[in-house]
């Protein structure tokens, strides 16, 4: 374990886009996969990386991530110097809240002072992906960086949220952008750079950097566009390369922010393809998270039809049962039922979601605890359903709770 670094991952906000999916959750808690929470990738990461220093700062709606944390990850030993903290403000200066993610470094100036690291390493909490950050603290030395910024390569500089980055022949960034489509590049004519959210600084240039910069200085919504953007020119920031051949994890070079419904949907569906394009199944690099002592998932005859229980190419979690229904490529989270003559197709189904006798559903995300009514019919007609549900873009169905009362 390397107590070098310390780790600060940002998980205070609701995430842009996928709003109706962190109606009672921060984005990092929102479920991905059929078991896991989105900040289980980080977590992960820092577990295989050897850096067991982390905080969680936390803030919107927090409760069902320090719940995560606490009953998924309390398995660092305190007594090694490890740990996992959840760190909402501490309002030791004032009353306020996190007003940015640079304003809740700042607000947690103390903890990073006193911290022995001589390496910060600040996380976005909200996206999936695999990384030896080990890997990357070892180039941030060997470069003599004040700054070093992960970055990927895309055909597509206007997908997701993350800002566009521009290097020179050594690799030192010399300008940060908020990315915008270019119609003329699409279809993977030309390949950019673009950020992760993931950012390591030398401590002692970040504690002098966040005595400079005053609250409300600079605008404080992004750390890459708002702080680190304006240091290119003065400071040497430098570009790390996702998915190198160094490092000890498998490069599929995956990473995804989970920008919209639509990304969240395909995000999860691709799980479900023969070669998925995140390998979730590296013996060196497992995704640790909280499971519920649940029985195994299990297909039962329908108490009135007889059929057997079916599913295809999908993912089933723990406690799962299906009745004499039929599940198609679909995900469902712990503790489903899915009754006789039931289909569900295309679809995403969190923890203890109900779909009554003979309820067809295609193409949606059901959040949890949601009791699907018998016979009822969902993403089949879209105009019938935007009128009681939310519909993304591209016909994505999303049934909250609270719908049938």
């Amino acid at each position: 374990m390397s107590a070098d670094t310390l780790i600060l991952i940002l998980a205070i906000d609701r995430g842009a886009g996928p709003e109706v999916l962190t109606q009672h959750r921060t984005k990092a808690a929102v479920p991905f996969g059929g078991k896991y929470r989105i900040i289980d990738f980080s977590l992960a990461n820092c577990l295989h990386s050897g850096l067991r220093q982390v905080l969680v700062l936390t803030q919107y709606k927090s409760h069902s991530l320090q719940k995560h944390l606490r009953d998924g990850w309390s398995i660092f030993n305190p007594e090694l110097g490890e740990f996992i903290t959840p760190l909402p403000p501490q309002m030791r200066e004032s009353q306020e809240w996190y007003a940015g993610p640079f304003d809740a470094l700042r607000q947690n100036r103390y903890l990073i002072e006193r911290n022995r690291a001589s390496h910060v390493l600040v996380l976005d909490g909200g996206a999936v992906y695999r990384m030896d950050y080990a890997e990357l603290v070892r180039a941030h030395k060997e470069a003599q960086a004040k700054v070093t910024v992960a970055v990927r390569a895309t055909s597509n500089p206007g997908f997701g949220t993350q800002a566009r980055v521009v290097v020179d022949e050594d690799e030192c960034i010399r300008a940060l952008a908020r990315a915008a489509p270019d119609p003329l590049e699409e279809g993977g004519a030309q390949e950019h750079l673009q950020t992760m959210g993931v950012y390591l600084f030398d401590k002692a240039f970040l504690l002098a950097e966040l005595d400079r910069i005053a609250r409300g200085q600079r605008e404080d919504r992004d750390i890459a566009l708002d702080i680190i953007a304006p240091l290119t020119q003065e400071q040497r920031v430098v570009a790390y390369r996702f998915g190198q051949a160094r490092g000890r994890v498998t490069p599929d070079r995956y990473w995804c922010d989970l920008a919209s419904i639509d990304a969240y949907y395909r995000a999860n569906m691709e799980l479900l393809y023969a070669e998925p394009p995140i390998d979730l199944y590296q013996d060196d690099w497992k995704i640790h998270t909280y499971q519920g002592q649940y029985p195994p998932a299990r297909t039962v005859p329908g108490p009135m039809s007889g059929n057997e229980g079916v599913f295809v190419n999908s993912m089933l979690a723990a406690g799962t049962v299906i009745s004499g229904g039929g599940v198609n490529h679909s995900i469902l989270f712990p503790c489903v039922r899915v009754k006789d003559g039931a289909i569900v197709e295309e679809s995403i189904l969190f923890d203890r979601v109900e779909v009554g006798e003979g309820a067809h559903l295609r193409n949606c995300i059901v959040e949890k605890d949601v009791v699907i009514p018998p016979r009822e019919q969902i993403g089949h007609d879209l105009a019938l359903d935007r009128e009681r549900f939310t519909v993304s873009e591209q016909g994505i169905v999303v049934v909250t709770r609270g719908i049938w009362g």
